[in-house]
């Protein structure tokens, strides 16, 4: 078994949908990044990666490639999960706590869960999301910007 984990965060803007664990939330801001900016399915591709040994996730998909502009951070995350299984790898299971102070996530919870444990070729009872504020404390806080932290497990 190896465990890897993962991080991430991008600021909060106007003018983009919010999407988060692969599941598009009704927000007025999303999260500026150069693909869809799911801080997420990103945290969970850095922790599969850095378990395998794989690099990191910059690394595999580069921001100043055009490639990846807009793309859907799920579609990344399928790739991450195919090349961990080509070196001997299954994902045992994620747990991710996403940190802000708004929207509520909690109803998100069951889509998101759903969409990522496709995503992960497991079932859904192997991928855990937990919201956690900052008490108002800093840039998230203030609600300028989302940031994942995730665990992984793989076997």
């Amino acid at each position: 078994m190896r465990i890897g984990n993962g991080f991430d965060i991008h600021r909060l803007v106007p003018g983009r949908p919010l999407v988060l664990g692969g599941v598009e939330i009704q927000y007025e801001c999303g999260l500026e990044g150069h693909s869809d900016g799911d801080a997420v399915a990103h945290a969970i591709a850095d922790s599969i990666l850095g378990a395998a040994g794989l690099g990191d996730i910059g690394l595999w998909f580069p921001s100043d490639d055009e490639f990846y502009r807009g793309v859907n951070s799920i579609e990344l995350l399928k790739k991450v999960v195919k090349s961990a299984k080509e070196h001997g790898y299954k994902i045992g299971n994620v747990d991710c706590v996403i940190i802000c102070e708004r929207p509520r996530l909690s109803p998100h919870y069951p889509a998101m869960r759903k969409v990522l444990a496709e995503a992960l070729e497991v079932t859904e009872d192997r991928v855990s999301l937990k919201a956690r504020t900052m008490e108002r404390l800093g840039a998230i806080g203030r609600g300028e910007a989302i940031a994942v932290e995730c665990v992984v497990l793989l076997d």
